[in-house]
């Protein structure tokens, strides 16, 4: 069983929302329209925008007369489902104006509404028009899930606890696994500020980089794209190294992983370079740069940086919000979105990974990965050609660039990339030099299966001259490298 199933059981139909920001695996309209973990503020149940008032009372009139609506509220409800897959969110909202105004009672309706809008991410919307109107005892659990993971989704606590209070207050025995699943999601929201990303807190007298004082500093998350292997910055002149593909595409994100059960966020986040966060980028980077070989995709890796200071750290997965946000902020948007978390228990590693379908706002696939260091690259190995067969991928003619290859040593590759990527964002200055640290046995890990894989030697000759452009210590010597054409342009090149 992966780690995400103790928040939400699986249901016995389709795959919906994912947790710790995303959903899991069922759909909205009568289960949630976010996650369970899902940790991003607005106004509480109690103070959250009235609902429209009758024409009577001195409101603005329903679009159409209530008496049309009230034998149709299931055919305007199937409107608004329309409207929304238009993306014409104006008239789907005024339909649910029209019909909240004869039947913002109805359990149904409340349950479809805020299930639909749930669906395409409208998170906000779910609290403008449900919070008002819900009470547990006549609505029933449903509508609050979904109102729920709406709090939850927009990273406001407070009124996530409040709706979970009453969900509790219902005594329903099927519910509680999941609820106290939310409940812990809520406690671990508490310890993060409203960007939903772990960073380290300046100390109390400290003035930021800024010049502003802390406590007036708005801490901005800025996400970092990566649209090439990471390995490749630098060797852009060096040719045959990519392939050349067309452009119709299918376009897919990888978002930096969760890190969940964390007991000491602040200490970890403080830390330039450790483990867990190497792996929560570098998974992201290394599942793009596979793509970027394949003849149908392309791809990109999102990573977290907190005002140009640190890596951001998620404590929860990204919720169907911040998906959106990513989609609407890139040019040409995104066909698919992976989100995923990671967590370690002592010698114990486990991933997932959701794959989002973006026109649909739906989990199409969820992998769950378990291994120990002794089992990481043949579990890892196995996981890839699964994923790889799932996502269809099509090789590159043979003339035309490397023929990608999972490097022997894929476990340390994978942390590999993330180091370097470090010191890729410290070098356009994303990040300061102080982030700028490779443990020796890193690079010795990598060294080791460098001769066996060109993308390994690749990776290694990216990051050695990095890390001696940045003066770091204990990069004199290079490792044994693949001894093929590119690998000997790419270490000219790079004048190593």
């Amino acid at each position: 069983m992966g780690f995400l199933d103790r928040f939400v059981p699986k249901s016995s139909a389709r795959p919906a929302p994912v947790r710790s920001p995303l959903p899991r695996e069922e759909q909205p309209v009568v289960e949630p329209a976010v996650a369970p973990d899902a940790p991003v503020q607005l106004p509480t149940p109690e103070t959250a925008v009235p609902a429209p008032l009758p024409a009577s009372s001195g409101g603005s009139a329903p679009a159409t007369p209530p008496a049309a609506i009230a034998g149709g509220v299931l055919t305007r409800l199937k409107d608004a489902r329309e409207a929304l897959a238009l993306k014409d969110r104006a008239r789907a909202m005024a339909i649910y104006e029209e019909v909240l105004a004869v039947a913002g009672d109805r359990a149904d309706v409340l349950v479809t509404i805020s299930g639909d809008l749930g669906a395409k991410g409208h998170t906000r919307e779910i609290i403008e028009f449900i919070a008002p109107r819900y009470d547990a005892q006549r609505h029933g659990p449903a509508t609050g899930i979904n109102l729920l993971q709406a709090y939850l989704a927009i990273r406001d606590p407070e009124s996530a606890q409040h709706v979970l209070d009453l969900l509790f207050a219902l005594k329903r025995p099927e519910l509680e696994q999941r609820l106290f699943g939310f409940s812990n999601v809520v406690a671990d929201m508490m310890l993060l500020g409203p960007d939903g990303v772990a960073a380290a807190a300046v100390p109390a007298g400290d003035t930021p980089a800024g010049g502003a004082p802390d406590s007036q500093q708005v801490r901005k998350v800025e996400l970092a794209s990566i649209s090439k292997p990471i390995w490749y910055y630098g060797l852009e002149n060096v040719g045959g190294l990519l392939p050349t593909k067309g452009n119709k595409l299918r376009r897919v994100a990888f978002g930096q992983l969760a890190v969940l059960g964390l007991e000491d966020i602040e200490g970890m986040v403080k830390r330039p370079e450790e483990e867990l966060g190497r792996l929560s980028r570098g998974i992201p980077l290394w599942l793009a740069e596979t793509l970027f070989f394949s003849a149908n995709w392309t791809a990109i890796a999102a990573v977290a940086t907190v005002r140009r200071e640190q890596y951001g750290l998620f404590t929860a997965e990204w919720t169907p919000e911040n998906i959106r946000q990513l989609v609407e902020t890139t040019e040409g948007g995104f066909d698919y979105v992976f989100t995923g978390a990671l967590r370690q228990k002592h010698a114990d590693y486990e991933m997932v990974l959701h794959l989002w379908e973006v026109k649909k706002f739906r989990v199409r696939k969820t992998f769950s990965v378990h291994w120990t260091p002794g089992t990481a690259d043949r579990v890892l190995a196995e996981f890839y050609e699964q994923w790889r067969t799932f996502m269809e991928l099509k090789a590159c003619p043979a003339d035309q660039g490397l023929a990608y290859s999972v490097p022997p040593g894929v476990r340390d590759y994978i942390e590999a990339l993330g180091a370097s990527l470090t010191l890729f964002l410290v070098e356009k200055q994303v990040l300061p030099p102080a982030q700028a640290v490779v443990p020796a046995e890193l690079v010795a890990r990598l060294g080791a299966g460098a001769a066996q894989s060109d993308f390994a030697s690749l990776l290694a000759l990216s990051l050695i001259a990095r890390a001696r452009r940045l003066a770091l210590p204990g990069f004199e010597t290079l490792p044994a490298l693949a001894t093929t054409p590119m690998v000997e342009q790419a270490r000219q090149a790079l004048s190593l």
